[in-house]
């Protein structure tokens, strides 16, 4: 199991990030009663709520009953190490903010243009998605901390497969966001009326005969 165990912590993250965006959407929703900030900033409460009982109580609570093994002695409270986790979170709270506000714009700029409100959101997932690992890849290529010393930089050689596989990530994204828009739009036009059902022309509109 444990050759293996780190595809399921793969599986577990892809399912939750994977996720994140239309349950966040779905919750900021919910928590608008009209148009307007505060639906938003409740739905950022929350994911601040949920951040702090799996980010601090959770390994608060196997740090003092010793759970798995986990020990305050076998930590090394370094301050760097301490500012570089913290920033993470930051990123990471950062992140959820910019989902939240992301959807909740786009859905605004398409009532303002007169189009269906999902015509802009069905972008957000895959362009955060596709962007997320190039990012990812750009920052590892120049940035490489060493314990104890995390201004530590230097371009890396790599592949020319990297740029391959960065090209392949735009690539999926705008056949995501295509698909997906040709779905929205053969949804908006509704499937097509069977022959029996068509109704017929009027007799002014008929053609005079010779």
């Amino acid at each position: 199991m444990s050759r293996y165990e780190w595809l399921l912590y793969v599986a577990v993250a892809g399912l939750a990030w994977g996720t994140y965006v239309p349950i966040i959407f779905y919750g900021g929703n919910e928590l608008s009663a009209r148009p307007g900030p505060s639906g938003r900033f409740m739905a950022i409460l929350c994911v601040g709520g949920a951040y702090f009982v799996i980010g601090v109580l959770f390994p608060v609570l196997m740090f003092v009953t010793g759970a798995l093994g986990v020990k305050w002695d076998d930590v090394n409270r370094s301050l760097s190490g301490v500012v570089f986790a913290s920033l993470a979170g930051v990123a990471g709270a950062v992140g959820a903010i910019g989902v939240i506000f992301a959807t909740t714009s786009a859905m605004a700029a398409a009532r303002e243009a007169g189009l269906p409100p999902a015509t802009y959101r069905v972008y957000i997932a895959p362009l955060i998605f596709g962007l997320a690992p190039v990012i990812n890849v750009l920052v590892s290529m120049v940035w490489h901390p060493q314990k104890g010393d995390p201004w530590h930089f230097g371009l890396k050689h790599v592949p020319g497969l990297l740029w391959v596989g960065i090209l392949l990530v735009a690539a999926g994204a705008a056949l995501v966001l295509y698909s997906k828009e040709i779905a929205e739009a053969a949804e908006q036009k509704g499937p097509p009326l069977p022959a029996s059902q068509v109704p017929e022309p009027p007799p002014s509109a008929a053609k005079p005969t010779p």
